[in-house]
């Protein structure tokens, strides 16, 4: 196996003369446990640690390696162990809130193709949270397709329904419908996964993820959990991994998010509202907000019924709620680093 079949591009060489002035190797991030890391190579997977130097040097959480990111590295005990001294800029990226109240990036994985946003066509079906996941994509600059699971479990006319709501909605995302139990749609959306190509799996515990990676291994190589009495999965993945298919594709699955909160994700809203972003073309305002000013296009689409009233609001509510973080998240780095050359200044102190 050659880097390039890992996802080495002509992006991440053209950064590599740089980063390997220093003797070191590449290898990619395979998954992040509590501060260790698994890095995969031309030859297999190895245990990680971050240097010293790179660790002192992180300034902020969002720095450290995660799920995708590409490193350089050096080996020791035999090569069955590594040292983790830089990381490759990111060529794309998935990212949200961290979740509760602390206001701060969480990444989810990095350098992605494309990601397969997954949806239940049971419970999980919620046009609103989809909206979220497309707004995530587009904002890390990562191709979304819509994957909608579980058809067996409602009819022919709902699925019909359901597949006219996404298409209203990710005007120009790719659509699969398939069921893990027939494998119906199954052999088409495999047709998508390209060698050297990584892509990430998006979705609520128990939508489908881990069934379908097992359905692609060919074998059940990932525990899932008994489906409950309302057709429901139960399965939780504990941690984000990066898993080779035999064909040469590469997929991350990732735990159920209960949180999506987005930061800072002007361009991703407008991105993840096509629809909207069309229509603002015809506004009087350059700068308009799509609220209470005159000569509003969006505005009067809605009041024409061409956008309807619920599309709307949600993309106003998605683009406050960045703007608004993205303020609470820029004050609290100021204070951050004020903080930080108050200890550099009282250490330095001390010494005289």
């Amino acid at each position: 196996m050659k880097l390039s079949d890992l996802g080495f591009d002509q992006w991440f060489e053209a950064h590599s003369t740089e980063l390997l002035q220093e003797e070191g190797s590449i290898a990619r991030i395979a998954a992040v446990n509590r501060g260790s890391y698994l890095i995969r190579n031309e030859s297999g997977e190895v245990p990680a640690e971050l240097a010293g130097k790179l660790s002192y040097q992180i300034e902020n959480p969002v720095e450290l390696p995660c799920v995708g990111d590409w490193v350089t590295v050096q080996y020791h005990n035999d090569d069955t162990a590594a040292i983790i001294r830089l990381i490759f800029p990111r060529k794309t990226f998935l990212r949200r809130k961290t979740a509760g109240e602390n206001v701060d990036f969480q990444m989810i994985a990095a350098n992605i193709d494309s990601a397969f946003i997954v949806q239940s066509c049971h419970f999980d079906f919620n046009p609103h949270r989809m909206d979220r996941y497309l707004v995530m994509a587009a904002d890390g600059h990562v191709e979304p397709i819509i994957i909608l699971t579980k058809t067996d479990l409602i009819t022919q006319d709902e699925l019909e329904q359901k597949l006219a709501i996404i298409r209203s909605t990710a005007t120009r995302a790719r659509v699969f419908a398939l069921s893990n139990v027939s494998g119906i749609g199954f052999d088409e959306f495999q047709q998508t996964l390209s060698p050297g190509k990584t892509y990430c799996l998006l979705g609520s515990s128990g939508v489908g993820k881990t069934t379908l990676i097992n359905r692609l291994i060919g074998q059940d190589a990932f525990d899932t959990k008994a489906v409950s009495g309302t057709g429901e999965g139960t399965h939780t993945t504990s941690r984000r991994q990066l898993i080779v298919l035999d064909q040469g594709a590469m997929l991350i699955d990732t735990p159920g998010m209960r949180e999506l909160g987005l930061v800072g994700a002007g361009d991703g809203v407008t991105i993840g509202f096509e629809d909207l972003f069309n229509l603002s073309a015809n506004c009087h305002y350059a700068n308009c907000s799509h609220e209470h000013e005159s000569g509003c296009a969006v505005r009067a689409a809605v009041e024409s019924g061409e956008l309807s009233e619920d599309r709307y609001s949600s993309y106003i509510k998605l683009k406050k709620e960045s703007e608004y973080h993205e303020m609470s998240y820029l004050d609290k780095r100021k204070k951050d680093k004020a903080f930080g050359r108050f200890i550099k200044s009282a250490k330095k102190q001390m010494k005289q």
